[in-house]
């Protein structure tokens, strides 16, 4: 077995700590912890579920957020290395599957960056009703955000990281107004926008509504993304307190805002806009439109930023897979002045704007655009869940390779460890099921929707297969010939 693990050892693991300077401590790191996964538009989307939403989120979070805390807590102070879910299943399962694992846990953040610039249209045609009505006006602002993210990112990360704490602090205060709106709408009116508070019936779940369980997986997910940089983190305390504290904003953010809302917007009519939560707003401060419009520039401020993190944090997986040599070596390297990968962070950018440019140009109608934006999304939550399968399974093939140090870090009972092992594994399948089994919008058919699905996460997992294919190919190509030695 300890043959084993050292044939697992990875060439980052060695170089990368020379490369990148440590400058990311415990308030940075649930930072980007809740950039990555707090994106406060759910709340508007999942008002069309009524009570039954707080049901979702209380599961999602017994049943996904808490375990995979837990588990990347152990896993992650175990191998504080570059990559987390790469090195992690590559520790546990080998080369092949770590490549696989970092792909899955990559190619969604290259789809996702499309989703937050998508948001700041949203905003923006809140603030200035009837902006932006054509695709390709649309499109262009999503690049602008997309190519800030990439010269924001391509900063010093020490610099870039103070400016994204900032964002993210006005961020919480804006959330913070957000529920807050709800209850004075309560305080004035005297009664709350929807009812059904007392009917039991209305909090409950059945088979019908199963895809919104799904829908809180995708918005939960990201939990190990900032241990994306984990050579970076001056003290490895942080992970424990970034996992902590970071779980505490997100679950309260999401029922405050959501609370809020419902408080204040009937939730039988909503449809769920991505605006909802500025409406809301709106109708709590007393009809106040000029007010709701300073939380929404706050709010796509915030996206802007929050672009740059998913930027910065998922090029780390691009730049170990550099490293690896699993993709072109060039990607494995850093500028000599900012000690960021730059090559990683340029290619994911252009990636990035090849799907807008594909999605929100001239040629293509409205109904189409929209059909390709869900159906991206789609996959996103599908291959993400994907990669959190490997990452609740990782938990007991590490156990099983490295039992000193798993037993060294302990950060939390075994038995509890491999209890959210098993329960992540189920919920991270499920949300991948539940997504497949219903349409996101009723722009497609059942049919429809499972084919097309199935396609573009069958293309994307191949995808893996093929790149690690290559890069095979290529290392046993350029192994020296064995040379012959005289008896």
């Amino acid at each position: 077995m300890a043959a084993q693990a050292d044939g697992r050892t990875m060439i980052s693991e060695r170089v990368a700590p020379g490369m990148l300077p440590r400058v990311l401590g415990s308030f940075d790191m649930t930072i980007i912890f809740v950039a990555i996964v707090l994106f406060i538009v759910n709340s508007s989307a999942i008002q069309q579920a009524h009570q039954a939403a707080y049901t979702y989120w209380i599961l999602g979070f017994l049943l996904f957020l808490v375990p995979g805390a837990l588990v990347t807590a152990q896993l992650g102070q175990m191998f504080p290395q570059e990559g987390s879910l790469y090195v992690w299943t590559q520790k546990a399962l080998g080369p092949f599957w770590g490549f696989f694992a970092g792909f899955c846990a990559w190619w969604p953040g290259i789809l996702v960056m499309v989703a937050t610039g998508d948001a700041v249209v949203t905003i923006w045609q809140f603030v200035d009703n009837g902006g932006l009505p054509k695709a390709w006006q649309q499109g262009l602002v999503i690049l602008a955000v997309l190519w800030f993210s990439a010269f924001m990112s391509m900063l010093r990360l020490r610099m870039t990281q103070t400016y994204a704490n900032w964002a993210v602090v006005f961020y919480g205060a804006a959330i913070f107004v957000i529920g807050l709106a709800g209850v004075l709408f309560l305080v004035g009116s005297g009664h709350s926008a929807t009812g059904g508070w007392g009917t039991a019936s209305n909090w409950s779940i059945h088979s019908g509504q199963w895809t919104w369980f799904g829908f809180v997986i995708l918005a939960l997910l990201g939990i190990e993304v900032p241990l994306n940089m984990g050579v970076e983190i001056v003290h490895m305390r942080s992970i424990k307190k970034y996992l902590f504290w970071g779980s505490i904003v997100v679950m309260f953010a999401y029922l405050w805002t959501t609370f809020g809302t419902m408080l204040a917007l009937p939730a039988s009519k909503s449809v769920g806009a991505t605006t909802d939560i500025l409406r809301a707003v709106q109708v709590g401060f007393w009809g106040s439109h000029a007010f709701a419009v300073v939380i929404a520039l706050v709010l796509m401020w915030f996206f802007v930023s929050n672009t740059v993190v998913y930027n910065y944090s998922f090029s780390r997986l691009l730049f170990v897979s550099g490293l690896e040599q699993r993709m072109p070596r060039k990607l494995g390297t850093v500028d000599e002045k900012t000690k960021v990968p730059v090559y990683a962070i340029l290619t994911q950018t252009v990636l990035s704007s090849l799907f807008v440019v594909a999605i929100f140009n001239p040629w293509v109608g409205g109904d189409n655009n929209q059909r390709a934006y869900w159906l991206f999304q789609a996959a996103v939550t599908v291959i993400w869940c994907v990669s959190m399968v490997l990452l609740f399974a990782d938990i007991f093939l590490v156990r099983r390779a490295f039992p000193a140090r798993f037993d060294e870090v302990r950060a939390a009972h075994p038995y509890l460890l491999y209890a959210s092992g098993v329960i992540g594994m189920l919920a991270s399948a499920f949300g991948a099921y539940v997504t497949f089994r219903s349409p996101w919008t009723s722009l497609f058919s059942v049919g429809h929707w499972r084919i097309w699905l199935g396609v573009l996460c069958g293309v994307s997992l191949l995808a893996a297969v093929v790149i690690y294919a290559i890069s095979e190919y290529l290392h046993h190509r350029e192994q020296p010939a064995p040379t012959m030695t005289p008896a």
